[in-house]
This record gives C-alpha cells, structure tokens and sequence, in this order.
C-alpha cells in the first residue's frame, strides 16, 4: 500500500452522526474480490436519486468539493458492519484521511491496514474544521503523520494520537503481507529445510 507521511489536500464535508458501513458501500456491490472499483459506488444511496441521476443535495455532489481527499465526518464514523470494502471505497474514490471526533474501532483498523488515515480530534476542532471547509471553496488542510498533527494556512493546527505500530505501518507502506514479506529470507529458510527434514527416511 502507499505509504502515508503528510498529505495536504482539499476538504469536503459530510456532518452526519453514525454513517454506518452500508451507506459508505451499500451491500449490493460486495460482489467483486478486487480492492478497487468500489469508489464510484461511495455513499451510493446518498450520492443519488432513484432514477440513477445524482442528488445535487449531497455533499460530495457540490463542485466545490470535486477532488477533495479529506473528509470531515460526524462522530462514530463507520458503525455497523466490518466489512472492509468500505475503507477499499473511501480510498478509490481519492480520500487519504478521514478525521471525526470518533471512529467505530473495526472500521477505524481497516482503514489503517489499508493506507487510509483516520484522525480523531475533539468536537471542537472538527467543528472548526467543517465551519471553515463550508465558508470558503478550496479550503485545503494538511495531515501530518510524522508529527501527528493536522493544520491549515490560517492558523487552525490539533495534535492527535496514534499508536506507534499503527502510525510505522503506515510511514512505511507496510500492510499485513508487507509485514510478513519483511521476514522473507527467515521464511524462505525455514521452509527450506523443512523440506529437508520431510524428505529424510
């Protein structure tokens, strides 16, 4: 996966509460194994009407946020189920941080074993993040991992916590085949002579 060190990129805003996994990728498009290809589906039931036309209505519909890769979200971002086509969606679709005052933690993991960073800041400053995003087009911020820290240009800066295996992870592009491909040779070997010893009389 793409490793993740400090990403500056446009802001868009989606303030609901509790989006579950089932609005981030409804379930009648589980049905590729792949990772990508799920983003045009992103936020399907929202993003449009019955008649397949886009719903002007939803955020991510306004020009204004076309291209952004940062979501603002409301707290306890990606509830209900576990699947992990909703972090595949969210980052094929172009997002690479979601920052919320909460996370559903099986989301929250998938995510980050996935490239895409999730930032919990306070109430407060995802407020001001969201009132800022909504009175001026273009707003941009930047998330920098390698000091944990999220900032703009106009003096808005919040600290936030990640574990330190999590956050080398994703520093170095490692997910869960990367971490096992780093002790390849140890790997290699041990099945080396393991076909040695199955072979002998």
């Amino acid at each position: 996966m793409n490793p993740f060190r400090i990403h500056c990129g446009l802001v868009a805003v989606l303030d609901r509460p509790n989006v579950d996994t089932d609005q981030i990728i409804p379930k009648q498009f589980l049905k590729r194994v792949e990772r990508t290809g799920f983003g045009e589906f992103l936020f399907y039931d929202w993003r449009f009407r019955a008649d397949g036309r886009a719903d002007p209505s939803f955020p991510l519909n306004e020009p204004r946020y076309r291209g952004a890769s940062i979501l603002i979200a409301g707290k306890n971002f990606g509830c209900g189920s576990s699947r992990e086509h909703a972090p595949w969606a969210l980052a094929d679709y172009g997002f690479r941080a979601i920052i919320a005052s909460s996370f559903a933690d099986i989301f929250r993991n998938n995510c980050m074993k996935n490239g895409l960073l999730p930032v919990v800041l306070s109430d407060a400053e995802v407020g001001r993040l969201m009132n800022r995003a909504r009175a001026r087009d273009g707003y941009e911020i930047t998330v920098d991992l390698e000091a944990r820290l999220v900032r703009d240009s106009a003096g808005f800066s919040a600290g936030f916590d990640i574990d330190d295996f999590q956050r080398d992870c994703l520093l170095n592009g490692l997910d869960d085949i990367g971490l096992t491909l780093q002790h390849e040779a140890e790997i290699a070997a041990y099945e080396n002579n393991r076909r040695a010893w199955i072979t002998q009389p």
